[in-house]
């Protein structure tokens, strides 16, 4: 037998489609009224396939994908296929048992969540490390892609390693594993696994028009939310409290900056604060126009932005920070708080 295809054989009980479903209120609730003729009898009624409505009359309006990475029925999957707070969640396993799911964790940073389902003596899945990923090795990427096609495999490889995407104007994922293994919608949080059978990223993005380009959130991301779960009952993520903007030579001749690396404390100008008022970062001193230039010692640029470092720490740690305040040199530590 193919190395790849015993590989997939022993995953493929750990993985999970996970189903989120709402009440038909709910539902109709999110309808835009224009939908519906103006009837003094209220909502008609509504044409939803037999197969999306559950036995307690619950409605599917989304899915993705998840796998077992502990026998008592832990489950990692992607946070926006989890996203809806008024949602409910099943997950449906390869034997074809459906659990109702309870969310153990959200990550407040990194596309990552945590289920448990009320099951033991599950098969789950061996987690590797994502720090040792090498470009071009040969990676696999398993889903329920489009939310169809069950137990769907692609094979490609490292394409790209420590990408950073923007899925929205507040939010970037970064560090990411970029493949050309074929990641579509509803494979959101299948495992991608290198050819020891190892997970090395939870499956999470594709870049809409084009081709071949898929995302993945490293493993050692998640592993450390799992031990943070383990240990806390929820995900500790450290919190400094600053927005920023990576400096480079554009911006330095742009903003007429006195350096070409770095990062501005910067607002928006929909009056988001450059330093949120309470956070670690406003009470050690730090103001808007300062420029972090290192953090804990390391230079910071685009490469390794004030994030990357964050991303290395804990709550209640000190980041020790090299700043440049009216062209003068500051030194400011600051204890790290939990991002709530």
């Amino acid at each position: 037998m193919e190395k790849t295809t015993k590989i997939i054989k022993a995953s493929l009980p750990a993985i999970v489609s996970i189903i989120a479903t709402k009440s038909l209120r709910e539902v109709e609730k999110e309808l835009p009224a224009e939908v519906f003729p103006l009837l003094p009898f209220g909502m008609p009624d509504l044409q939803i396939p037999e197969e999306k409505i559950n036995i307690r009359g619950m409605i599917e309006v989304g899915s993705g994908s998840g796998f077992i990475v502990d026998p008592t029925g832990v489950i990692l999957t992607n946070k926006h296929v989890i996203a809806d707070p008024e949602a409910e969640y099943e997950v449906l396993t390869s034997s074809g048992k459906k659990y109702r799911a309870e969310i153990l964790a959200r990550d407040p940073i990194d596309d990552v969540a945590i289920l448990k389902i009320p099951a033991i003596k599950l098969p789950s899945m061996k987690l590797g490390n994502s720090n040792k990923i090498e470009l071009g090795e040969t990676v696999l990427a398993i889903g329920n892609a489009l939310g169809l096609f069950k137990n769907t495999v692609s094979k490609g490889i490292v394409s790209g390693l420590s990408r950073a995407i923007s899925p929205n104007e507040e939010e970037q994922l970064r560090g990411l594993i970029q493949t050309d293994a074929a990641i579509n919608p509803g494979n959101s949080g299948g495992p991608l696994l290198n050819l020891k059978g190892e997970v090395i990223g939870i499956n999470a993005a594709i870049i809409s028009g084009a081709q071949n380009i898929g995302f993945a959130i490293p493993i050692n991301s998640a592993k450390k939310d799992l031990k943070d779960v383990r240990e806390f009952g929820k995900v500790r993520r450290p919190l400094l409290g600053i927005r920023y903007i990576n400096i480079d030579k554009n911006l330095q001749e742009k903003l007429n900056l006195p350096v070409d690396f770095g990062a501005i404390i910067i607002g928006k100008k929909d009056s988001h604060e450059a330093v949120l008022k309470g956070t670690p970062a406003y009470k050690a001193g730090l103001k808007e126009g300062d420029i972090v230039m290192e953090c804990n010692k390391e230079k910071i640029d685009a490469d390794n932005t004030v994030q990357d470092i964050l991303e290395n720490m804990k709550v209640g740690d000190i980041m020790r920070l090299k700043i440049l305040r009216n062209n003068k040199p500051i030194e400011i530590s600051v204890e790290l708080s939990e991002r709530k």
